[in-house]
């Protein structure tokens, strides 16, 4: 029934875009967004590195059992599996990598590394900036850390357990967050909280990246909240993914683009 729902809200989607290309987005800003960062295809040196990485981990059988805090229950699968049905597609990992890029990140926070292939896009983008990555799952977060000695990236902080406990320690002990992307418990209360959690730590430039914002009906609740509340300012709606915005001198907008 939910994947019925999700191919009924993907042709929805589609068929209610306006803003592709930039198109009847009047916010120079956003425009600009859209057009070269959203829409841009040209490559990066690291791409070709993080997907070979990608291509050895979905020739992977090796059987893992995972932790997962979210449901209370673990389960068995594949290394391949994973990949092929809980990593962002490269699609979005590289559109990650320009949002980091673009914005001159700094401060990047991840909720849910898996095995870490969206976190080597975010991290990539700059050896200057820090990102802080939480897994809950013991072993994904082992296999990520290997991922990561493999790519040579040393300016990630992982750190394991459970995030509803790990993320308020985090917050507390940084001051503020430049790209915060929420993919961890896919249910609208655990994203709701962890939205609320981390407003504290943003400023008007910040962005967020909420992922599987059309999951479930449940996800597209906590997106709208999210839409409606009064510090954000600005949405991107992409379909699998929403991209936040909070800077005041954006007018209150919501935009759908294909992508």
């Amino acid at each position: 029934m939910k994947k019925l729902w999700r191919i009924y809200r993907y042709f929805l989607h589609r068929f209610t875009t306006r803003n592709t290309h930039g198109f009847g987005v009047h916010s120079p800003f956003l425009f600009h967004f859209i057009c070269f960062v959203v829409e841009e295809k040209n490559p990066y040196y690291i791409f070709s590195s993080i997907e070979n990485l990608r291509d050895r981990l979905l020739k992977d059988r090796t059987k893992i059992r995972i932790e997962d805090f979210g449901t209370g229950k673990s389960r068995t699968s594949t290394i391949a599996t994973v990949v092929n049905k809980s990593v962002k597609s490269k699609k979005y990992g590289q559109l990650f990598f320009r949002i980091t890029l673009h914005t001159k990140a700094q401060s990047v926070l991840e909720l849910g590394t898996s095995l870490g292939i969206t976190t080597a896009y975010l991290a990539a983008a700059s050896s200057q900036l820090h990102c802080i990555s939480l897994e809950g799952s013991q072993t994904l977060a082992d296999l990520a850390k290997k991922n990561f000695q493999q790519l040579g990236l040393k300016n990630i902080s992982l750190i394991e357990g459970n995030i509803d406990e790990n993320l308020e320690k985090v917050l507390e002990s940084t001051p503020s967050f430049d790209l915060i992307f929420i993919d961890a418990n896919h249910t609208s209360q655990a994203v709701i909280e962890y939205f609320n959690m981390c407003l504290e730590k943003i400023h008007t430039h910040s962005i967020m990246l909420v992922d599987d914002i059309y999951w479930s009906a449940d996800m597209l609740k906590a997106w709208k909240y999210i839409k409606q509340h009064p510090k954000v300012t600005a949405t991107i709606d992409l379909f699998e993914t929403g991209i936040v915005f909070f800077d005041p001198n954006l007018y209150k907008k919501h935009y759908k683009v294909r992508y």
